[in-house]
């Protein structure tokens, strides 16, 4: 699966659409749908620094695939 730019709605995405993400497996996947369904809806892209085991280097990996609406 070719990940296109812009392609991964943060307050949407599935597990499987998640782990899809370079360095990010299944239980940081789950992190991120907990993180979600626990603080609601995130606000912009940045805040998924916020979630446990994501960093800024791990951020700047993904934030290109990264959308919220």
């Amino acid at each position: 699966l070719k990940l296109r730019e812009k392609s991964i709605n943060l307050n949407t995405a599935g597990a499987d659409e998640l782990v899809s993400l370079p360095g990010i497996g299944e239980s940081t996947a789950e992190k991120i749908i907990e993180y979600r369904n626990k603080k609601g809806k995130f606000k912009k892209i940045q805040d998924i620094m916020n979630v446990k085991g994501i960093g800024q280097k791990k951020f700047d990996n993904i934030k290109e695939y990264l959308v919220v609406e």
